[in-house]
């Protein structure tokens, strides 16, 4: 019997001898020869199960949903309907969450959604064809506690609770086969108003977030259903509440997941044009009214919506007051936007933050991008800067501040345009880069003015500590942050910016880049009032006025006030320094005030936020629910302590029968790539295949190299 003779290793030196028999031989080619059909019969299993899914795919008039074993169920429809009310400063909504069950079983419905940064959440009800439940402002567990009794009982129950201050979560139960369930919510947002320009933002959708630290294995949450892509994790132990599944709107049937919107403006003053960069709009005039809808009628939730109006020429405010009586105390309101003239500009350190994480791809990437460029256009001779991106690591382009020169400048403009969106979304680092201020030997830099412009979408759920940070880290920087992309996290933004003693700007529209930070970096560059100063006629009621102490003011921004116990008499008095030094004062009657509604709510949000603030500060949890609740529950406003609940008396669904859970997913922002639908722990076979397909080739592998020595 002849023999293999294999006598050398993979780099050909001798290492041995090694004989194969011709039925050692016959044998290795049996075993590769099994291993191939083996992996042939898999392969066709994962096939056939792939093609049973796509014949199982959502038909007309259902949603459906993957779950942790990757099976598909069907889940309830959404349809949302808008009513705006604006009158001065402040905005009234009425929306309603239609939920419709088109099972043939009891469902319960799950929905987080967004809301504005500074909304006030204040009313509730749960409609049930012709019946109407008046929704109960309660505490957080109280409310609970009452939702999940209705539901194992099985009465018909809505449960609302605020999982941050732009992100609510609506809960459903017992919502019959073939049924629909409204729940209508009133909250209440300030109208912005930005150098004669007024502005609302609707927020119908929200940016996947990213969720930094390591899974928690807790066992006391349920393991079969989550209601969120993300599990919690050390630095963020409700992540699973806060990430809602995504789908593409062509992933939904016609109908679901989409809004009927109707704003009315009563600025108090005549309204020259009403524009969007997000959507067209239909505005009709009745009289100082106007009546504004979307053009197309119905619009994809995929977006905020955005809608602007200025008043007619000479018609801007420079001053306003309302006033509200509510519980016998009065509450003032008032804006005032002091007459400053642009200055000479001053030398600078800008230091550009630009996120390029996963979550900014596509649309995103391209604003900021175009954000950056804009931004070091307005850089001049005397100015210092530096690029700082983040995704999972952080990269500077520069060891430090260089100044704003050509050779630089051009560098900066080819490093920004070559950068792109991946990896997760740690702000932390960033921050600490841009916010730690190098000594230099530039004695002209500590007469520069630092400024942080933070360009990102937002896209966290650490935002407490990332404020820690901030205000630990601030020193004498500005942080000014910029929200990119179609549905950005104003609230983080928003608030990072306050802690920042900056501004906040958002850029809805790539085409609005060059507008929108041109504006803000020409406020940057144009002198402040500092040193702001409010004198009230009763100065002992003045400790209940907000903000306490205003911040700095750039050209065209107002100044807006509220305050619980001063009468609508006298006079509020205003002083500051302008840039050269000099003392600037003015005085706002306030016996001219207009009526007002709502003005007491907007006070205890801001009363809210000033005592939430005090975690920054080291206060505990339990102090501040000690102060907040009572406040929440006097004003009927959600917090994190305070959530509305509301049950119908009679139990419907029949005894025996079971109730199924089910997630309803937002829809993926316009121009976001980042779809979010399966559970990232979810195992897949690819790693099983590959493992399957080696063990296959690696017999055939050795059978070729024994042929090839037997040629040899």
């Amino acid at each position: 019997m002849r023999a293999v003779d294999w006598s050398s290793d993979w780099s050909g030196k001798s290492s041995g001898k090694t004989t194969f028999t011709r039925r050692q031989l016959r044998l290795v080619q049996g075993i590769s020869l099994w291993l191939a059909v083996i992996l042939f019969f898999v392969l066709q299993s994962v096939a056939a199960q792939a093609s049973e899914r796509g014949a199982d795919e959502p038909g007309a008039g259902e949603l459906r949903m993957t779950t942790p074993n990757g099976q598909f169920e069907t889940a309830t429809l959404l349809r949302t309907d808008y009513r705006v009310r604006v009158s001065g400063l402040l905005a009234d909504t009425r929306l309603r969450q239609d939920f419709q069950n088109t099972s043939t079983d009891w469902r319960e419905g799950t929905y987080v959604f967004p809301l504005p940064e500074k909304a006030s959440l204040y009313a509730m009800q749960l409609r049930i064809g012709e019946r109407v439940i008046v929704g109960e402002i309660k505490t957080r567990d109280d409310a609970r506690k009452t939702y999940e009794k209705a539901k194992t009982e099985g009465k018909q129950a809505a449960h609302v609770e605020q999982q941050r201050p732009n992100l609510f979560t609506t809960r459903v139960a017992n919502i019959p086969p073939g049924e629909t369930v409204t729940v209508e919510l009133r909250y209440q947002q300030a109208v912005d108003y930005q150098s004669g320009e007024f502005e609302l933002r609707l927020p119908t959708t929200m940016t996947p977030r990213y969720m930094p630290g390591t899974p928690i294995d807790d066992p006391e949450r349920p393991v079969t259903w989550r209601q969120g892509w993300a599990v919690p994790t050390t630095e963020v132990a409700d992540a699973d509440a806060i990430s809602p599944f995504t789908v593409n709107s062509q992933d939904v049937p016609a109908g679901s997941h989409r809004a009927h919107v109707e704003l009315t403006l009563n600025a108090g003053l005549p309204i020259a044009n009403v524009v969007s960069p997000t959507h067209a709009l239909k505005p009709e005039w009745q009289g100082e009214q106007v009546t504004v809808v979307p053009q197309s009628g119905d619009i994809a939730m995929d977006r905020d919506l955005v809608v602007r109006w200025t008043p007619k020429r000479g018609q801007a405010p420079a001053a306003a007051v309302f006033h509200e009586r509510w519980q016998d105390e009065d509450y003032l309101l008032t804006l005032l936007v002091p007459g400053l003239n642009g200055g000479q500009s001053v030398p600078r350190e800008m230091i550009f933050v630009m996120d390029t994480s996963g979550s900014m791809a596509g649309e995103s990437i391209r604003q900021a991008r175009s954000a950056l460029l804009a931004g070091l256009d307005t850089l001049k001779s005397g100015d210092r800067f530096n690029i700082i991106e983040f995704n999972s690591e952080t990269h500077a382009l520069f060891g430090q501040a260089q100044p704003a020169d050509t050779a630089y400048l051009n560098q900066a403009r080819q490093y920004a345009r070559g950068l792109q969106a991946n990896g997760g979304t740690e702000m932390a680092p960033a921050l600490d880069r841009a916010l730690r201020i190098r000594k230099s030997s530039d004695e002209a830099s500590t007469k520069r003015v630092r400024q942080v412009v933070f360009i990102t979408d937002g896209a966290v759920g650490n935002e407490r500590a990332l404020y820690q940070q901030i205000q630990d880290q601030l020193g004498h920087s500005r942080l000014f942050t910029v929200g990119i992309g179609s549905a950005p996290n104003m609230y983080f933004m928003r608030e990072a910016a306050r802690i920042g003693r900056g501004t906040f700007t958002s850029v809805s529209d790539i085409n609005e880049v060059a507008s929108q930070l041109g504006t803000l970096f020409s406020k940057m560059a144009a002198p402040v009032l500092v040193d702001i100063q409010t004198h009230w006629p009763d100065d002992e009621a003045a400790g209940e006025a907000f903000p306490a102490k205003p911040g700095d003011l750039f050209r065209g921004e107002p100044l807006i006030m509220v305050t619980r116990g001063i009468a609508p008499a006298g006079d509020l008095e205003l002083t500051g320094v302008l840039p050269d030094g000099s003392s600037w004062q003015q005085s706002l009657p306030l016996s001219g005030a207009a009526p007002g509604q709502g003005l007491h709510r907007y006070w205890a949000r801001q009363k809210i936020d000033e005592i939430t603030d005090q975690r920054l500060h080291g206060v505990s949890e339990d102090q501040i629910r000690e102060q907040v609740t009572p406040l929440a529950l006097a004003h009927s406003l959600t917090t994190p302590y305070t959530s509305f609940v509301a049950v119908d008396k009679t139990p419907v669904r029949p005894v025996g029968e079971s109730l199924k859970k089910d997630a309803v997913p937002s829809l993926l922002p316009a121009g976001s790539s980042q779809k979010m639908i399966r559970y990232p722990q979810t195992a897949t076979p690819s790693l099983a295949l590959i493992v399957i397909g080696l063990a296959g080739l690696m017999p055939a592998f050795a059978v070729l190299m024994l042929r090839r020595r037997r040629v040899a």
